[in-house]
This record gives C-alpha cells, sequence and structure tokens, in this order.
C-alpha cells in the first residue's frame, strides 16, 4: 500500500496538533515537519520538546516522514561549515526521537561569497561531513530541489555522485523545477535522471514559472505527474509519496483533493 503523506505547510490547523488532527482526520498516514515543530525559536531543549512531539504524533496515529531542517551548505569557510554540520547533527538526534529517518535539507542560498562555479563543491563537502554522522544513524539526507541554488537535475546528480553516499539523494519536488522556469520536457528529463537518487518526495502541482506561477492540487496544473511517479516506481522509490500545495485555498480542500489524487492514482 502506497504511504501518502503530507506537509506541515499551507494546511489546515492553528498550530501543530491541529495541523496533525487535520492530516490524522483527513486521511494521511504520514507527516513531515517543520523544524520549528520540534525546536522552535528559543528552545533550549530540543530534545524535550522533541519528545513531547513523539506523544502528539503517536497518538493521532501517524508517522513523521521527514524533518525539515532549515539548513545552508552553501558556505566554504571552516567555521561556517563547521557550524552547519554541528546543528545538522543535533537536528538529526531530534528526528531519531520523533520516528523520522529522514531530513529534508536545502541546498542553501547564493551568496557572494560563494560564487556559482563552487555551488556543488560547498555544498559537497557539508553533505560528505554530515554523512559520517547520518549513516550510522541510518538517518537519510534528502536534498530539495528548491530556490535559486538546487533547482537543476544535472547540477543534483553531479552533487550526489560526488558525495557518493547511499544517505544523500533528492527530496524530489515535481513542481519546482518548473517554477524556476525549465520547460515541461526538460524536467520530464530531470525526473528520469533524479530518481535513481530519490528518497523522499514533494508532489506539487500548478502552472507557470517565477512570476507567473501558480499552484493548484494534484492533477489540476501542467506537471506530468504520472511521469514522474512511473519514474519513481521503476527505480525502486518505496518511500512515503508527500502532498504539498500552493494554490490559493487554505481551508484544507486543496489537501483533501490532493489525497484524492493520491489514492486514484498510486
Amino acid at each position: 500500500m502506497a504511504k501518502l503523506g503530507v506537509i506541515h505547510y499551507n494546511a489546515p490547523g492553528p498550530d501543530l496538533e491541529g495541523f496533525l488532527t487535520y492530516a490524522a482526520e483527513t486521511g494521511f498516514g504520514y507527516v513531515e515537519l517543520q523544524l520549528p515543530d520540534v525546536w522552535p525559536e528559543g528552545e533550549d531543549n530540543p530534545e524535550a520538546h522533541a519528545e513531547s512531539v513523539r506523544r502528539m504524533v503517536d497518538g493521532k496515529g501517524l508517522v513523521v516522514s521527514a524533518l525539515a531542517s532549515h539548513n545552508d551548505f552553501v558556505v566554504l569557510g571552516e567555521e561556517e561549515v563547521a557550524a552547519q554540520v554541528a546543528k545538522m547533527k543535533r537536528i538529526a538526534a531530534l528526528a531519531q526521537i520523533i520516528g523520522a529517518d529522514t531530513l529534508r535539507t536545502e541546498g542553501g542560498s547564493p551568496k557572494d561569497s560563494v560564487p556559482e562555479s563552487r555551488w556543488v563543491e560547498a555544498m559537497a563537502g557539508c553533505l560528505t561531513r554530515c554523512a559520517e554522522f547520518a549513516e550510522p544513524m541510518g538517518v537519510k539526507l534528502a536534498v530539495d530541489n528548491h530556490g535559486w541554488v538546487t533547482n537543476d537535475g544535472d547540477l543534483l546528480v553531479e552533487l550526489f555522485e560526488k558525495v557518493g553516499s547511499p544517505n544523500v539523494g533528492s527530496n524530489l519536488d515535481t513542481m519546482n523545477l518548473r517554477w524556476f522556469g525549465h520547460d515541461l520536457e526538460k524536467i520530464d528529463c530531470f525526473y528520469e535522471m533524479l530518481a535513481p537518487h530519490v528518497l523522499h518526495t514533494h508532489l506539487k502541482d500548478g502552472t507557470g514559472s517565477r512570476e507567473n506561477y501558480v499552484g493548484a492540487a494534484l492533477g489540476d496544473g501542467e506537471i506530468n505527474l504520472t511521469y514522474a511517479t512511473d519514474c519513481l516506481r521503476k527505480a525502486g522509490y518505496d518511500g512515503v509519496w508527500c502532498a504539498e500545495y500552493e494554490g490559493r485555498e487554505h481551508s484544507g480542500i486543496g489537501y483533501r483533493k490532493c489525497l484524492e489524487w493520491m489514492q486514484a492514482n498510486l
């Protein structure tokens, strides 16, 4: 049976408990949480907070598929790299507490100190050092094709091959490649290229790129979702299919439509 999940983003619920209630009552079995859900700003004991989150998740009959780490690996200086790696190690331990085996990582943000020609080098340096603790912990690092740095299939494959760890791979967001500006034929090629590296997913639909982007429920946009999921299945993907919705409707109907699409097609 397919593992169907939902990200804690743009979803109903005034707080984490409200979101978890919505996810469980709607019919999702898995949730992806954001770092502030587990490590709120100003929290000095995130481990204790994570224990309370785990009890809340268990009480709703849910499983955490991934924890978003909110990192920035586009750094080259030793002090900056060491700080990112140390923070990720603690976040990995928090993920274990809440029962998640995947960290959804960012590539990072562009900055003057790291030229574009060294983005892969910078991210690979951080990920390689993170893999040293992630592998024995059984934690996977799924790099999101998100924002300006990692929305390119060729770059991501180069990154994964450079790191060379089975615990480092892709969080495939089906819409972000289109949002960035790639045409539909190109992103279908990217799905095929990335499929063997995928560790977690964001199934997302919509139309257009950049300022013309409009989010939609799964099946209501222009993304070839069937091709994307077929590529993953052929590559042996057996992880969670996590819905992400960026439409204008926020009452929960959009995510319910996403779940209906997943139930019908997965």
